[in-house]
């Protein structure tokens, strides 16, 4: 019994088993499928361990460890297995919900953790295009500390678009005014640029003091590995 399928130019590919007549001078066998072809002058031995494939008026001989690449031509795509995300694979809806305290934590120790884990470094099914990331809650967002003389070094600028219209505040100022913007601030600088990145910085929630609206997602305290995360005294 034959099958037949359209090859890549447009001949049909015929897969059947080794008859019992002896296979001619010119057949062409190889061990591999796709590599070029020798031509043999003597005679290709029969084995009940090869199938005799057609293509292009050619006949080849493949080994019969890949007769399962013949066997059902109309399934998943065999010869490449590259996997990508479907929509499936990220729905909105599905992604865990994680939160973290940032009382006396460094803010970029805890930013790029906050940043690895929206973005979804942290799984295996990492892909850079693809929004595969979780959800990030940050309390006590007054808290979060800097080293050195940062407090008072580390400068933050606005601008209001009119002429003279630039405000710098120190980190100490704009804590005592939106402490939400600082955490905001650090972690947008370390997601991608452009529609991905506002996608992203959504699924960033920041809050001041203890509480927050999101009991209903079951939040998880966030995975930190960074052991100098936390300020020490």
């Amino acid at each position: 019994m034959a099958l037949a399928v359209n090859c890549a130019t447009s001949s049909s590919l015929l897969i059947s088993k080794p008859s019992q007549n002896p296979l001619s001078s010119s057949l062409r066998t190889t061990p591999f499928l796709g590599f070029p072809l020798a031509a043999s002058s003597k005679p290709a031995i029969q084995s009940n361990r090869l199938f005799k494939i057609c293509c292009q008026e050619k006949s080849v001989a493949v080994p019969v460890e890949q007769q399962w690449m013949f066997d059902d031509l109309t399934g998943p795509d065999v010869w490449n297995k590259t996997w990508y995300p479907k929509a499936k694979d990220h729905v909105q809806t599905s992604k865990p919900w994680y939160i973290v305290d940032a009382s006396d934590k460094i803010l970029g120790r805890l930013a790029s953790t906050i940043a690895n884990h929206i973005r979804g470094k942290n799984l295996a099914t990492y892909t850079p295009s693809v929004d595969m990331g979780a959800f990030v809650i940050v309390v006590n967002a007054e808290k979060v500390a800097v080293s050195g003389k940062k407090r008072t070094q580390k400068l933050y600028r606005r601008h209001s678009g009119r002429p003279g219209g630039m405000t710098v505040e120190t980190f100490d100022q704009l804590q005592k005014r939106i402490p939400e913007r600082i955490i905001e601030h650090a972690v947008r600088g370390m997601l991608p640029k452009g529609r991905l990145g506002r996608s992203l910085f959504t699924h960033l929630k920041v809050y001041t003091g203890p509480d927050h609206p999101h009991e209903a997602q079951k939040p998880a305290d966030l995975p930190i590995r960074d052991k100098r995360i936390t300020k020490q005294a």
